[in-house]
C-alpha cells in the first residue's frame, strides 16, 4: 500500500481505525522501524491502518529557536521513502508552533489524538511523555484510554534499550566520522543529497576531477572533514566514487567548506544534476600536504582503498 500523507488534520477521518505513534522519527533507525513494525502488526490484528502522527518542525527547533544546535539525519523527502519502506500506510505531518507545545496533555489527547484523528489503538515507548512542559505520561494516557475508548500499548523497557539506537548515537557517530558505526544503528548507508555546481576546477588539474555538491537542505547533519569511500548515484545510474569535505588546506586558505566527489570512470557532463550520495567508509580525515605531488601520491592512495572498500 502506498504511503498517504496528510498535512490537514481534518482529511484524516478517512484513515480507518488508525493505530497511531508520534514522533520526530529523525533518521527512520532500527529503533523506529522495530515500532512501526509493532505498529503493523498490531494493524493487522484489528484492520487498521498503521499511522504516524510527526511534525513538519523539530520540536526542539521551536522551543530554542536560538540555540537548538541541531543538525538532522533525513530530509523530508528522504524520511518520507524511508518510512514507505518501512510498511507504514499513512503519515500526519502536523505544524509544531508554540501554541501547539502549550497544548495541555488532556487538550493533546482529546482535541488531536480523539476529536480530530479518531485513533483506535495508540503505541508508544516506555518512556513517552507529551503536552505542554511533557507534563503527560503513560498513567495519564491509561485514564484516556478508558475515558475516550482507544485501545494503548506501552513497548516494554527492555525490547527499546536492548535495540540500543537512539538518532543523538547517530548524530554523534557522523560527527566523529565513524561512518561504519551510523551505518549499522541506521540499518543503511547514511545518504547526502543535492546539486552539482561548478567549482574551482584544481581536482581536473591533479588528474582527479570532482563534482561540487551543494546541499540545498538547512540543517542536513554534514559528516565530519575527511575523505569517503562513497556510491553515487545521478539520473538513476550508479557509480563508484571518493568524497572529501572539508577546506581543501594544502591548495585553499578558504575557510569555506566544501562538498566534493570524484566519480571513478564517469564522463559525462553533470553540471547541475541532483546527486545522491551514500556514505560507505571514512578514509581518512583531512590533511595538510608539504606540497600538491604529496596530495596528488596520496590521492592514488586514497583511490585504491576507496576501490577495495567498494569492491
Amino acid at each position: 500500500m502506498e504511503l498517504r500523507i496528510f498535512t490537514n488534520l481534518e482529511k484524516t477521518k478517512s484513515i480507518s481505525k488508525p493505530v497511531l505513534t508520534t514522533g520526530t522519527f529523525d533518521g527512520v533507525h532500527l529503533g523506529h522501524r522495530k515500532i512501526i513494525d509493532r505498529l503493523n502488526s498490531a494493524t493487522n490484528k484489528i484492520g487498521g491502518e498503521s499511522t504516524l502522527l510527526t511534525f513538519a518542525e523539530h520540536p526542539r527547533m521551536v522551543l530554542h529557536p536560538e540555540d537548538h544546535g541541531l543538525e538532522l539525519l533525513n530530509t523530508l523527502d528522504e524520511k518520507l521513502v524511508l518510512l514507505e519502506n518501512a510498511g507504514l500506510q499513512n503519515l500526519i505531518i502536523h505544524p509544531f508552533t508554540e501554541s501547539f507545545s502549550r497544548l495541555s496533555a488532556t487538550e493533546y489527547v482529546r482535541d488531536i489524538l480523539v476529536g480530530k484523528i479518531g485513533v483506535s489503538k495508540l503505541i508508544v515507548g516506555y518512556d513517552h511523555h507529551f503536552g505542554r512542559n511533557r507534563e503527560g505520561d503513560f498513567n495519564q494516557l491509561q485514564e484516556f484510554s478508558s475515558m475516550y475508548q482507544f485501545d494503548l500499548e506501552e513497548i516494554p523497557a527492555h525490547e527499546v534499550e536492548n535495540c540500543r539506537v537512539s538518532s543523538t548515537k547517530i548524530r554523534q557517530a557522523l560527527n566523529e566520522g565513524q561512518i561504519i558505526l551510523a551505518s549499522k544503528l541506521l540499518g543503511y548507508p547514511y545518504q547526502l543529497s543535492g546539486k552539482i555546481v561548478k567549482g574551482d576546477q584544481l581536482g581536473r588539474k591533479f588528474g582527479f576531477p570532482t563534482a561540487n555538491i551543494a546541499v540545498e537542505k538547512d540543517h542536513k547533519l554534514i559528516p565530519s572533514n575527511g575523505v569517503y569511500a562513497v556510491r553515487v548515484y545521478i539520473n538513476g545510474k550508479r557509480a563508484k566514487g571518493m568524497m572529501n569535505i572539508g577546506h581543501k588546506p594544502t591548495v585553499s586558505s578558504s575557510r569555506q567548506k566544501t562538498i566534493e566527489v570524484h566519480i571513478f570512470d564517469w564522463q559525462q557532463d553533470i553540471y547541475n544534476k541532483e546527486i545522491n550520495i551514500e556514505f560507505i567508509d571514512r578514509i581518512r580525515q583531512e590533511i595538510k600536504f608539504d606540497s600538491t605531488d604529496k596530495l596528488i601520491e596520496r590521492l592514488h592512495v586514497d583511490r585504491a582503498q576507496a576501490e577495495s572498500i567498494l569492491a
